[in-house]
């Protein structure tokens, strides 16, 4: 466990991912915030950037500088977090890794085990192979272990994080078929980073809702590669995500339908959950017939989940709610950090 503060960078804080990890780290009791980088605002002190964190204590005379290792190293950091766009964050991982820093990544480059998948999903072979090998998934309910011990931890995405947190006790215990789960999802404009496209423009999102990203959205990967580790077999799943206009949030809907047998030693799904998520600090499970609601979770790490039995049509329906920067991103990706570093879980992300 360590005593002093962490020397901790940020490379690529100045996205959406990257302004609230600075958030939560700037008010974080056990980080020393040394480095954050940013191509675009080099040079640039942190307080004029973000004029929001002006007068914080932890960042004084902080400034960002390029995304150069040697100088992220020569910072003295000991864990970097990367908040940058998949295909750029593996070019940082290694040579960080080299120096001896640790390496939360919140990009999709180092979540998939196979890089077979990472070629269909994301386009072009894999740069570093032997890092998705090492790599543990950052899904602290599911791989704390793993997570405490690793060098580089693969933050989970905001979808995958809001489908994987209520499915994976029921597939696990042998309540639902794999199979048939369904699932549709609805995001926040953030979601989509912070870029300049026309399709993101407040007068096209606002008094507007629509689906993308069907019928192969990127993240069916590693929903998909998680479900069939839970499953013991390959799984599929139908997913569709929505772009809704507000600012942060996702809400989840899935549907399935109960095994063909009674699953493992006859449990409900509350019994599911509360095997799992009993001494879970940010699962929040509501119960049945409760609906999660995205107003109770957004700026915080708190994923929420409840569901329904239709015996209409003999399906069970799943709902959860999270905030796509917080549990979806940022906030997780510090809840990865508290482990891998021998702090409280809940450190710096009970602020509210």
């Amino acid at each position: 466990m360590s005593t002093n503060p962490i020397k901790t960078a940020v490379v690529g804080a100045s996205g959406y991912s990257g302004q609230e990890l600075l958030r939560l780290l700037l008010m974080h009791p056990g980080v020393d915030l040394v480095a954050v980088t940013s191509r675009q605002e080099a040079g640039r002190p942190l307080g004029e950037v973000f004029p929001r964190f002006r007068g914080a204590a932890k960042i004084a005379d902080l400034s960002f500088i390029d995304p150069d290792i040697d100088a992220i190293a020569a910072t003295g950091a000991q864990c970097a977090f990367l908040a940058l766009p998949h295909g750029v964050a593996y070019e940082y991982a290694s040579g960080l890794l080299e120096k001896g820093i640790r390496v939360i990544d919140l990009s999709a480059d180092f979540r998939l085990n196979d890089a077979d998948i990472y070629a269909e999903f994301y386009g072009g072979n894999h740069p570093s192979p032997h890092l998705l090998k090492e790599a543990v998934y950052g899904l602290p309910e599911f791989y704390a272990e793993q997570i405490r011990q690793a060098r580089l931890v693969a933050s989970p995405g905001c979808y995958p994080t809001s489908i994987l947190v209520p499915t994976l006790p029921l597939v696990s215990a042998g309540l639902i078929d794999p199979a048939t789960i369904m699932v549709s999802s609805v995001s926040g404009a953030s979601g989509a980073g912070k870029k300049v496209d026309a399709a993101y423009l407040f007068t096209e999102v606002n008094e507007s809702v629509r689906a993308y990203g069907a019928p192969k959205h990127r993240h069916l990967s590693e929903i998909e590669q998680e479900l069939s580790l839970a499953a013991g077999k390959a799984v599929r799943i139908s997913f569709v995500p929505h772009l809704m206009p507000v600012n942060a949030g996702i809400c989840t809907t899935i549907f399935c339908q109960p095994s063909g047998d009674t699953g493992s030693a006859g449990k409900s799904v509350a019994d599911a959950y509360a095997e799992v998520y009993g001494n879970a600090p940010f699962v929040r499970i509501l119960g049945e017939n409760k609906f999660p609601d995205t107003k109770h979770v957004t700026g915080t790490n708190f994923v929420d989940v409840g569901w329904v039995e239709d015996k209409r049509t003999g399906r069970i329906i799943l709902f959860s709610a999270e905030d796509n920067l917080g549990k979806g991103a940022s906030s997780q990706a510090v809840q990865s950090f508290n482990l891998m570093f021998g702090l409280s879980e809940t450190a710096g992300l009970l602020n509210f």
